[in-house]
């Protein structure tokens, strides 16, 4: 895949101070093309589909929220803590905007933690977008195979 005049305009939005203070790459220098296809063959690897991935992790967002703040377990197996900060954030590809809204999740049997946000379950789901190494907010596919059903 080619950098687009939109990729490029995404990737620009994506730096430090833009959007965000710390931005949605990290420390990644790879171009957004490439960071969006070493990761689909990542997940293509892993065996992970990301309806079904995003879809689960909507059920765990929408089953936290249920916790008002607090920690809730989810299914048994899942703690899941929600919070949200006044605000929204605008997507990098310029196609929403979206709550500051943070989930924390540990998988209790494994203690695998793992964090998102409303952004990037969207930035995930419409554009496959894991965000770069290093990001804060950045969906590694390595922990999510742990968390995955």
């Amino acid at each position: 895949m080619k950098m687009s005049p939109e990729l490029k305009r995404a990737q620009e939005n994506m730096q430090p101070g833009v959007i965000t203070s710390a931005g949605f790459l990290g420390e990644d220098t790879r171009n957004l093309v490439d960071i969006i296809e070493q990761d689909e063959e990542t997940l293509q690897k892993l065996g992970i589909d990301i309806d079904e991935a995003s879809g689960f992790l909507h059920h765990l967002l929408e089953e936290g929220r249920k916790g008002l703040g607090e920690p809730i377990t989810v299914k048994g197996i899942y703690q899941v803590q929600v919070t949200e900060a006044r605000g929204f954030l605008a997507c990098p590809f310029e196609d929403g905007i979206f709550r500051k809204t943070n989930a924390e999740v540990t998988h209790l049997p494994s203690g695998t933690y793992f964090l998102f946000s409303e952004l990037s379950l969207h930035l995930f789901e419409k554009h496959h977008f894991l965000q770069g190494l290093g990001s804060p907010f950045r969906i590694d596919p390595f922990i999510l195979k742990k968390l995955l059903p």
